[in-house]
This record gives C-alpha cells, sequence and structure tokens, in this order.
C-alpha cells in the first residue's frame, strides 16, 4: 500500500525500484548493490531486513587490526567482509535492518552529488520516517536518538553514480558488541562512551519493523515514483561481474596477526 501512495505522489518524477528482501545474507546483499551501482543506470532502494549469521563489515579503507578483536572472531568463526564502500565497521545480524539507495547525479534535482550533500539529504528523508517516534538527529555521519547511534552509514560515489547504505539497529546482541574494538577516530560526540553507553535500540522507540520499512517508502514517495520489483529479479547471478566487495579468509586475519607479532619482536 505504501508503495502504491508513494507512486501516486511522485507522478513525474524520477522512478525508483524499490526491492524488499529478507534474511538475504550481507555478502549476497552487498554484491548485488556493487552491481547495480556500477551495472545498471536505474535508481533503486533495497531493503533486508535481518541477516545470518552475525557478521563484521568493514569499509574499504578500514583497518583490521585497529577495528576487530581478531582473536575472539577466529575462535568464533565470525566471518568478516570488507566492502566496496567508505565508512565504519559494524556487526550485523538478524536484528539490523538494512536500506540503501542507489541513484544516478541527476535523479534528484538541486542534490550536489558530494559526501556531506548525500548525507544531509538522507538525514532530511529519515527525519520524516522518525517523525513522533524519537528525538531523531543525524549527528556527523550517524543517524541517532538524541545522542545515542542507531544508524551507520556508508557511501560510495562513480562519476555518475552513488550509493549511501545504512545499517539500523533494530536490536542488537551486546555480546556481539566486544568483537568490536572502539575505534580511534570516533565521532565527537560519542563522548569516549563505550558500546552500551553509545548505542540503542530502534525496537524501543518504533512498534514494528513494518512500520519502519513502510515510513521510508513513503518518504521516498516525496521524491519519486517508487516501484516495486521482485527481489528474484535482481539476485540472479551475474556471472560477468566481478565485485570487490569480499570475505576476508582466516588466513587473512591470521596473517594480521603474525604481522603484529613481529613488528614487536
Amino acid at each position: 500500500m505504501a508503495a502504491g501512495v508513494a507512486g501516486a505522489r511522485g507522478a513525474g518524477r524520477s522512478l525508483m525500484r524499490l526491492v524488499t528482501m529478507s534474511g538475504v545474507p550481507i555478502l549476497r546483499q552487498l554484491h548485488l548493490e556493487e552491481r547495480l551501482l556500477r551495472r545498471t543506470g536505474d535508481n533503486w532502494c533495497i531493503i533486508n531486513d535481518g541477516t545470518a549469521p552475525a557478521t563484521i563489515v568493514m569499509g574499504v579503507s578500514g583497518r583490521v587490526s585497529d577495528l576487530v578483536e581478531i582473536e575472539p572472531v577466529l575462535r568464533d568463526k565470525v566471518p568478516v567482509i570488507r566492502r566496496f564502500s567508505g565508512g565504519g565497521t559494524v556487526i550485523v545480524d538478524q536484528g539490523t535492518v538494512f536500506a540503501t539507495f542507489i541513484c544516478s547525479k541527476t535523479a534528484i534535482p538541486g542534490l550536489q552529488p558530494f559526501p556531506r550533500d548525500i548525507m544531509s539529504w538522507t538525514g532530511q528523508l529519515y527525519d520524516k520516517v522518525f517523525d513522533g517516534f524519537g528525538e531523531f538527529h543525524l549527528r556527523e555521519n550517524d543517524y541517532a536518538f538524541s545522542q545515542r547511534k542507531f544508524g551507520g552509514n556508508a557511501q560510495s560515489i562513480t562519476r555518475d553514480r552513488w550509493v549511501h547504505h545504512t545499517s539500523f539497529l533494530w536490536d542488537y546482541d551486546m555480546k556481539n558488541m566486544d568483537y568490536l574494538k572502539i575505534p580511534k577516530r570516533a565521532p565527537d560526540y560519542r563522548l569516549a562512551r563505550n558500546h552500551t553507553d553509545f548505542l540503542c535500540r530502534m525496537k524501543e522507540y518504533m512498534p514494528s519493523r513494518s512500520v519502519f520499512t513502510e515510513g521510508i517508502i513513503s518518504a521516498l514517495g516525496d521524491h519519486f515514483t517508487v516501484e516495486p520489483t521482485e527481489p528474484e529479479a535482481v539476485l540472479s547471478d551475474d556471472t560477468g561481474f566481478k565485485p570487490s566487495t569480499k570475505l576476508l579468509s582466516p588466513q587473512d586475519l591470521e596473517d594480521v596477526i603474525a604481522s603484529k607479532e613481529s613488528h614487536k619482536s
């Protein structure tokens, strides 16, 4: 229903193809997003409700040794992915809701294709989504209720297109946060808080995941004609495309430990 309303409001605007999924592994989702960014000219919104197993996802330039507690990760066989976009490191699972916008640079009139401009536009869009559910703020590069983060963002900008993707903490398992180090370059508003004091759960502010996802679709209708697309139509394998997003092997992680040990000696 929300998509239909959005489509009616968006008549005459750019088309955005909407793909809603549930439980798609995050590696497969990232491969899909990278392919849609680089191999299509369409605008896309990808919503994926949850993923399994719990997986660490790093930005393209992140240093494993600075961001991940490698020995517990190896012991517990937690997958670690290096994605194609920038941004920080997150651990995602069935409590995470993912929302991604992939757009041509001309899709939104007046929007300059630069990181801060895109971030500001998404902040305005989510301000509508969360209206009435909490004290929403765009704080530096994060989405927060008051001073507590619940959404982490990453971007990639090419010559003609851009992607902005977000992992939303509908819920999270606090013990999973122990796999992550507190980054050396943390946002100022974190104020050196630990994960428990810095993060919050969206489920404490909104009644259901469906209310959240329907809110995204409705807000997109202010900017686009939204057209639902079946996941099967876009998830089919593209054997000719080689994504840069990759799963790090246990050997990759062990090599990081060995490198640290060699520098100590």
